[in-house]
Parts: C-alpha cells; structure tokens; sequence
C-alpha cells in the first residue's frame, strides 16, 4: 500500500488554496462541501471562485503567496501553474508537517485528492496513487451504478438507532449479525426507495422481536427493458443481485437474466401465442406465497411492467395480501426499439403524438379504435401485433391511412439479433411474408419511418 488511506476532519479549520483557477475552484467546492473554512489567495480569481468570493463563502487575498501565509493551516492546496511557486509550498509544508497536496503532482505532495462517491455520511474515496487519475475516475462511475444514493439515509437510519441496537445485543457478534440482516433486508429496502417511517416500524418491531427483522419478504416487479442489458436501471439491477427468486417471462432477454444473482432460483412463466407456462392467477399466487416464506422475490417482465405487462394486476394483488413491493419501471420496447432502429416516436415535422397499442389478435379478430389509429401526424407502436400484421395493415388502409404511409417491423430490437424491415402500410404483410420475422417484432406506422435511413446508427 503506498498511500495510506484516511478522512479528515476540517470543519470549522482554516485551509489555504493558493491560486484562483478553475482547477482550484474544484478544490475549494470540495473543501466547503467538508465545512472547511477556506482562505484563497491569489493574484486574480476566476468565475468559479469570484461567483463564491461574492456569496461570501471565501475568504480572498488578491496577491502573491507568501511563507507566512502557511501559520495556522490545517491544510494546503497549491493549484499554480507556477511550477517554482509550486515546489516552494510543497518544501515549507512539510517542513511544518502540514499536509499539502500540488494539483497534478503527487511527488510534491503528502496527500492524493481522490475521486469521490458521496452518499453523506456515507463516503467512497478512490485513488491510484496520481498513476491514472482518469483510470480512478472510472472506477468511481462503476461504483456510482452500485452504491445507491438511499445509503445516506441508510447510515442516518443507523446512527439514530445505534445506541439502542448496541443496549439490546451486549455480544458484538449479535449485534453485527443483527446489523447486516438490516443492511441487506427489508428495513434497507425501505430507506432506499423513500418509506422511512415505514423503515423506523421495521427497526422498531425487530429490536422487540415483535417481528424479526425480513420474516415478511418483499417483490420488486422490475422491467427488464427491450433487451440490451446496459440498459437496466440502477435500482433494476442492484435488486436483481439480491433477489432469492426469479420470475421471469419469456421476452426477458438472457443476458439480462445472467445479472441475476447465480444462487437464486429462476421460475419461469414465459406466455406464448395460444400457450401460457402459468396462468396469470397462477403468477400472482406464487409471487404471494413466496413472499410470505420471507423470500426477495424479482418479478422480471420484458419492457416496462405497466406498459403490456400486466404489473398492474400482479401489485394489485400483493397489496391485497399485505405483501411490501417495488416497481422498477424499464425502458419500453417502443421507445428502446425505436431508438435503435434510428426511427424517433415524435418528430415536430411529421408526429404530434404517439400510440401505443396491444396488436395481440383474440379470437381472430382485434377489437381496436381504427378511427383513432388511423388519425394523421401520429405514430403508431403495435405490440405483440407479428400474428395478426395481416389485419392490422388491412383495418388501417380501410379507415383511411393512406397506402404509401411508412411503416416498419422491428424484430428483437437493442439486441445483437435486431433486424428492421421497412415499407408501407400496404407492403408490410408481404415483407413479413418473405422475411420471416420472429418474436419479439414491434410494428412501426407513421411518417416517423421515413427518418429511419438517414438517423440509423446502430448496426447490429
């Protein structure tokens, strides 16, 4: 370990910037973040710094550094592009033991500024030692994506009730095994998605052992999204490497599902045309009674769960039931596919407004608004439409959309096995004829389409 990894405390101490850039204006941001009190000096200030000198929450000299200007530091920053002036701060700061750190330069200093993932209290701190600045910044972005910003709140939950945690469980292993069943449970997922009182009930209820802490177990109905894993959401997928159980359609892309934690149990109840793994009450039932066993349940759908996913009825029930839930909204497949497929859902030349719709044929036939759908400056999204195309292209050119209006078929969008196959209203059944798209296929009408050639950039 070459640097020696600490915290300090500056509230309320005097800390000296010397220079008036932008560089050093970052520096001082993070300085008052940390309640410091900061004295810059410098010949000239820039935006940064003059806009915080006018606020009054600096303290500015408007000349050179000089030795005396290092009594009573607690901290130094040197951010010059004077390089003698530079070493010079760097010699006499260590010379009186106060540490110092040269913006850029880690041989002149005694102390590296990492980059930094604030959840206060909570405080991440990287750094490769000035070898990759960029490289620790990078880190810091991965580690973004998994620490929530709920952890704050998390350690304020804690510090709150600290004292008696500590009066209940007199043996440290106790009380650590007490602490991480809350960390990882549903006292934590509470305080993350915004619950605190209902997070303060739970704290109380274990700590009188009226309930033990996670008796009851939680759902998260999580949307998966069109397909491309990076597209998930933060909170998708940090409940996804908790879950103890999975359920899972059909349209839920592998990859997406390898994100699962690997231990937990995968129950699939894939619906395809004319074939359902588990009926829908089914679903709902089994997501209930396994939450009732104390298990973290994710209910992952394809898309988004209220857009064609029937999340509705699936959260409807558990809050019959009494059971705690999240909703984890995904990107829907209109606007993911679309997007990859180069073809914008709104353009103000030539859609005022979207549609989506169920194009799923029950009974041989779809009940649907044609007047509606077939209104100009509109662009159309038909989920689950590929069985009844046929139909759909019929029922629009019958209710007056013209012949020659764009319309595209977008199979397994955001996925390396994407295809997009444009044409015509009037086109499109005998393009799908021929090619033989397979699901999931969403149909595209709408001048909208016209853009696709000229707006595509992903080629998958």
């Amino acid at each position: 370990m070459d640097l020696l990894p600490i915290f300090l405390d500056v509230k309320q101490k005097p800390c000296i910037v010397i220079g008036g850039g932008e560089v050093a204006g970052r520096k001082v941001n993070l300085l008052l973040r940390a309640g410091a009190n900061v004295r810059v000096i410098a010949p000239v200030l820039g935006s940064t710094l003059d806009q915080l000198n006018r606020q009054g929450l600096i303290e500015y000299e408007p000349r050179e550094y000089s030795p005396q200007d290092l009594d009573m530091a607690c901290l130094i920053i040197a951010a010059t592009d004077n390089a003698d002036v530079n070493r010079q701060l760097s010699t006499e700061a260590r010379q009186r033991h106060i540490p110092v750190n040269v913006v850029d330069q880690p041989a002149l200093s005694s102390f590296i500024m990492p980059s930094i993932i604030d959840r206060s209290p909570v405080i991440a701190a990287v750094s490769t030692g000035g070898a990759s600045p960029v490289l620790a910044r990078l880190i810091r972005s991965r580690l973004e994506s998994l620490i929530p910003a709920g952890y704050g709140r998390l350690a304020e939950l804690a510090s709150r009730f600290r004292s008696r945690v500590k009066a209940r469980f007199s043996d440290p292993a106790d009380r650590r095994r007490f602490w991480e069943e809350i960390m990882q449970g549903g006292v934590a997922e509470r305080v993350f998605s915004g619950h605190l009182g209902e997070a303060d009930r739970l704290m109380e209820a274990a700590l009188k052992k009226k309930k033990p802490a996670g008796a009851m177990g939680e759902v998260y109905l999580i949307g998966g999204g069109p397909g491309d894993p990076d597209l998930l959401t933060f909170r998708a997928l940090r409940l996804m490497q908790r879950a103890d159980v999975v359920v899972h359609d059909r349209l839920v892309a592998e990859p997406i599902l390898d994100l699962v934690r690997r231990d937990a149990e995968r129950i699939y109840v894939g619906k395809e045309n004319s074939h359902h793994v588990m009926a829908q009450e089914d679903i709902n039932s089994t997501l209930v009674r396994l939450a009732k066993r104390g298990k973290r349940v994710v209910r992952l759908k394809g898309g988004d769960p209220f857009i064609f996913g029937r999340g509705g009825e699936e959260i409807d029930t558990l809050a019959e039931e009494g059971i705690p839930f999240q909703v984890v909204p995904g990107i829907t497949a209109a606007s993911g596919c679309a997007s990859y497929a180069g073809i914008p859902i709104t353009h103000r030349d030539y859609a005022h407004a979207a549609v989506f719709v169920t194009g799923h044929l029950k009974d041989g036939s779809l009940d649907l608004n044609w007047k509606m759908l077939a209104q100009p400056q509109q662009t159309v999204v038909f989920y689950m439409g590929l069985m009844g195309l046929s139909v759909i292209c019929r029922e629009l050119l019958s209710h007056g959309v013209p012949p020659d209006m764009p319309a595209a078929l977008v199979q397994q969008g955001t996925t390396p096995h994407q295809r997009v196959y444009t044409g015509t209203v009037s086109t499109l059944p005998d393009i799908a004829e021929k090619e033989k798209p397979r699901p999931p296929t969403l149909i595209i009408v709408g001048e909208v389409v016209r853009l696709r050639n000229k707006l595509n950039w992903y080629n998958s």
